[in-house]
């Protein structure tokens, strides 16, 4: 979400499409510079809130028509859906031909990619994408001796294995998990995955880099087409991304493609997904010849909340380091309230909400933000109590919904009659007497070619049979319905052409004739319909793709490689508080933020390495600069944990703010620290511990202790030659109290 000066811009840029001159002038100094540049990569250092999307989208709208690069030769990557659509949506706006550059997701090139060269590769390309689910029923089928709950373990570690490029035969296999059996598993699970001709997430970037190292011709053929790279959120990618950024560009070779990275070390959030900071933190080493552009220009909060988040952040050793200068300027200081428990700390968040909203601000102004989903609970029902209109964002996304999933997996068996995962979901829904034994013995009888091979060789009982051969008809005459594709010249202009009709139609009969839409709707009254309701939502966005099985490919990459988190817009009320944890607030921004639970133990976590502690320290930051007008922190002094209530410590990032910029109200516990920072008091750095000095009293000496008073005073304490020690106030004796220079 951008600030009001992106309207201005995107209009102006629409009104004035040829005037250069004008196209650079709205831009800052900095985005200028990152816009124009020539050179061979470059690395743009974002803030949070300094009009990153723009730039990205200017820069492709300017090579294109300014420097007269081939939009067929430019290839932009992000993370989601939403991301590369709306990267998409602007630059086409600045200038049409950027409708012709590939500007998508990471996971839907890798999907492209594998589609283009399937059969020089050896894969087929008709593969749908296995999710986490999917992967955990496939690993169990490959080694069945796993439980359900292991499998779900190792297809965690086998996700995470490929998030480094590591294959099963790979020497340091055991740095993602050291147990004898895990090279084992991994490769019986490659394996079966192979054998149905579908991939998994890791795939998508994994396989491309094999391809790509291993066939010398199509990684000539792709450093030809592609002369421009360009990563937005480069701070989130992993491993396998960084190593396909690196064969896709040619560095090695120099290829001579230009590599352009876009993200900000201070939100690198997302290890948990296999994210590393180290590969922005070392781009310029990977890539040599590097310009380093930062982006320090805030348009969205004040200088008081970047004070807050600049004074947090600055304590995390590894980063590059910038500073972010409001355009706003001052505004309302951000508080500190403590509070005794977690249900004073809802009652304060409503009541805030309350005054304000008698006031006339709007509820959807407010966000109140947590470390993690179990803290929602105690605000929904305060919020509920007290009439407070709230949305969650984050929670049961709309594609994991069981019907959905069923849904999609019935597509899938259609796509591919391999997919043994698909049709284990689904050959019981509706219930066909199909148990688990009969469809072990059905999986085993299939050929390589099709599950429905195994009609007519095994022998089920007769429930059994009738229910298999049921589902083979089913299945036999929907795929008989879909043509590969539509083709305008062959494709008859009567009644019956397929060319007007869309694949929503096809995708009505698939939950009809599957038995889906009965299936669900004899759940209990009020679940049901709404199942209905998800189903019929589900045919409704498929309107979009046209009535063919290439059509349904699209589709099905759709829905698995560009989810995003979204709220369920069910449209009842849109003036809402937003509740949501810090993690999916990364990309929003909202007027007022809450941010709760700020004890150790919550924010941060317990037990955390010193890399861990830094990325947890980062995502506070994250949290910080998403208010744009108002922050607020809370902290309980006791909380409900693991079913007892628990004496809680202050978190420590509460002690690194600048409390000269920080309003603390509530009781404050004695362990907590509201001095001023000593990195941002220049006395403190002065006449710090170990600090050599000279009085003309006492002489030489050395400062052997340093701390501030309860009176927020600066004291030091100083061993002299003589064995004399005496306290003093630098700020008021620095005449007298001489600091010695080296």
């Amino acid at each position: 979400m951008e600030s009001e000066s992106d309207d201005f811009l995107d209009k102006y840029f629409s009104d004035n499409p040829e005037n250069e001159e004008e196209y650079l002038k709205v831009l800052n100094p900095e985005q200028k510079a990152a816009v124009i540049h020539k050179g061979k990569s470059l690395l743009i250092l974002a803030g949070a809130g300094s009009g990153k999307t723009r730039v990205i989208t200017t820069k492709i709208a300017y090579l294109i028509k300014h420097l007269h690069t081939d939009p067929f030769s430019i290839l932009a990557v992000t993370f989601t859906k939403k991301a590369a659509s709306e990267m998409r949506q602007r630059a086409i706006s600045l200038e049409e031909k950027s409708a012709y550059a590939q500007i998508q997701t990471f996971h839907s090139w890798g999907a492209y990619f594998l589609r283009k060269y399937s059969k020089r590769a050896g894969f087929f390309p008709d593969f749908t994408v296995y999710d986490d689910d999917d992967a955990v029923t496939l690993l169990t089928n490959a080694v069945p001796g796993l439980s359900r709950k292991q499998a779900a373990f190792f297809t965690h570690k086998i996700s995470l294995a490929k998030d480094y490029c590591l294959t099963p035969e790979s020497e340091i296999l055991a740095t993602i998990d050291d147990s004898p059996e895990f090279p084992d598993i991994y490769l019986a699970y490659e394996k079966k995955l192979r054998a149905t001709g579908n991939v998994d997430f890791g795939d998508l970037i994994m396989l491309p880099y094999l391809i790509l190292r291993d066939n010398p011709e199509i990684r000539h053929e792709i450093h030809r087409r592609y002369k421009v790279i360009m990563v937005d959120e480069y701070q989130d990618s992993n491993v396998a991304q960084f190593k396909l950024l690196e064969m896709l560009s040619g560095v090695q070779e120099n290829a001579g493609t230009y590599v352009c990275v876009v993200g900000d070390d201070d939100q690198s959030i997302y290890k948990f997904r296999g994210a590393e900071v180290q590969n922005i933190l070392n781009f310029q080493k990977q890539f040599p010849g590097t310009d380093v552009i930062k982006l320090e220009t805030n348009y969205r909060s004040t200088s008081e909340i970047l004070a807050c988040a600049g004074s947090v952040v600055k304590n995390n050793s590894s980063r590059l380091g910038k500073n972010l200068i409001s355009a706003r300027g001052k505004g309302k200081i951000p508080a500190l309230i403590f509070l005794p428990n977690q249900d004073d700390e809802t009652d304060f968040c409503a009541d805030l909400i309350t005054n304000t909203h008698e006031k006339g601000v709007p509820y959807s102004e407010w966000a109140i933000l947590y470390r993690t989903n179990a803290q929602s609970l105690g605000f929904e029902s305060t919020l509920l109590h007290k009439k407070i209109p709230y949305v969650i964002v984050g929670s049961l996304k709309f594609y994991e919904r069981e019907e959905i999933k069923d849904a999609i997996s019935c597509l899938k068996f259609i796509v591919n009659p391999k997919d043994e995962v698909s049709f284990q979901r689904i050959i019981n829904k509706p219930v066909r007497g199909i148990g688990e034994s009969s469809q072990k013995k059905i999986i085993a009888e299939a050929s390589a070619v099709s599950i429905l091979d195994a009609l007519g060789k095994v022998t089920l009982q007769k429930k059994a049979q009738k229910g298999f051969t049921e589902f083979c008809e089913t299945y036999n005459s929907l795929v008989n319905l879909l043509p590969f594709r539509i083709d305008p010249k062959t494709d008859s202009k009567d009644g019956n052409s397929t060319q007007d009709k869309k694949l929503s139609a096809f995708v009505d009969e698939v939950i009809r004739l599957f038995g889906l839409e009965d299936f669900h709707r004899c759940q209990d009254e009020v679940s049901g319909s709404q199942k209905i309701a998800n189903l019929q939502e589900l045919i409704n966005s498929a309107v979009l793709y046209e009535y063919s099985k290439k059509g349904l490919l699209d589709f099905l990459d759709h829905i698995e490689l560009d989810r995003t988190l979204e709220t369920d817009a069910s449209g009842e009320e849109s003036d809402c508080v937003t509740l949501i944890t810090v993690h999916n607030t990364k990309g929003l921004e909202f007027p007022r933020v809450i941010i709760t639970g700020m004890e150790h133990g919550v924010f941060p976590r317990e037990n955390k390495t010193k890399e861990e502690t830094e990325e947890e320290r980062r995502l506070f930051y994250v949290g910080i600069t998403r208010a744009q007008n108002e922050l607020y922190f809370t902290s309980c002094s006791c909380r409900r944990l693991y079913g007892r209530t628990s004496y809680m410590e202050p978190s420590p990032f509460l002690n690194e703010l600048d409390y000269s910029n920080v309003r603390v109200l509530g009781e404050k516990p004695s362990s907590f620290n509201s001095k001023p920072s000593a990195s941002d008091d220049p006395i403190a750095l002065e006449y710090k511990k170990g600090t050599s000095v000279y009085h003309d009293d006492y002489g030489h000496g050395v400062i052997v202790s340093a701390q501030y008073s309860e009176e927020g005073d600066w004291v030091v304490k100083v061993n002299f030659e003589t064995g004399t020690i005496k306290r003093f106030l630098p700020k008021y004796q620095k005449k007298s109290l001489l600091v010695e220079k080296e």
